[in-house]
């Protein structure tokens, strides 16, 4: 089955990147500036950037979120390292979350896999982050959602949940390579959600924005999102056809 394999970033420092993501977020060192928690998850790779990260709300990129069993000991960890975070809430009915930026700018997200007030009982290991942190979501935004979900049935990727946040203007979007089934048919079920985050692979999560005409790219050589590779498909590279169809024009 395909994979998604690698999130790949320019960064203007690689080293110090790699060492923040192995140091503060417990991923492993995995060879050539790559670096993930291992499995069925994605991995980040960083390239040389020439000049810094400058996000905008209408970027193709925005986020990655880690998925973890116990979101108050992510935060104490990683305040514990230095690292400013944000005070963990439960957002809507989509997630109980926290949110800060690595040493560059780049956002990331914690999510539990419980909402708040609902976290099961579980034994965890408290020197992890989180109790066990995974790389569960890499977020792109799309103007247009349809040749978004066009792609990611021509690739074969499961649809797992669809998330409407009407009073914000967008709608949340998750594919991934499996063959997993939510528990509920309804892919806007509520009752879905804390299963989306408790799945040991990465799934891509699209934020469909309805108040903007396109997306941006990162201009070439700046820091920002480089593309995202999947293995086990027929050319196993770079497909830059999401990344086209994700420019919404």
């Amino acid at each position: 089955m395909p994979k998604t394999e690698t999130l790949v970033l320019r960064v203007m420092n690689p080293n110090a990147q790699h060492h923040f993501y192995c140091e503060a977020l417990g991923m492993k060192d995995l060879g050539d500036r790559h670096v993930g928690y291992g499995g069925d998850e994605a991995r980040i790779r960083f390239l040389q950037a020439d000049t810094p990260y400058d996000p905008k709300p209408n970027d193709l990129y925005w986020k990655i979120a880690l998925a973890v069993p116990n979101i108050e000991l992510a935060c104490r960890q990683l305040m514990e390292k230095g690292v400013s975070v944000s005070a963990p809430r439960q957002f809507e009915d989509v997630g109980y979350l926290a949110h800060f930026v690595d040493p560059e700018g780049f956002t990331i997200e914690l999510i539990e896999h419980w909402f708040k007030g609902k976290r099961q009982t579980e034994k965890v290991d408290p020197s992890l982050l989180g109790g066990g942190a995974h790389f569960n979501l890499i977020t792109l935004r799309a103007a247009d959602i349809e040749p978004v979900k066009q792609t990611c049935a021509d690739w074969g990727m499961t649809p797992l949940s669809v998330q409407h946040l009407v009073s914000y203007g967008f709608s949340l979007y998750f594919f991934a390579f499996t063959s997993d089934t939510p528990p509920v048919p309804d892919l806007t079920a509520v009752a879905n959600r804390e299963w989306l985050y408790q799945r040991k692979y990465t799934v891509l999560e699209v934020q469909h924005v309805e108040t903007i005409d396109t997306v941006c790219h990162s201009e070439p050589g700046a820091a920002g999102y480089a593309g995202t590779v999947f293995s086990g498909m027929s050319d196993d590279g770079h497909h830059d056809g999401l990344l086209v169809d994700l420019r919404g024009s």
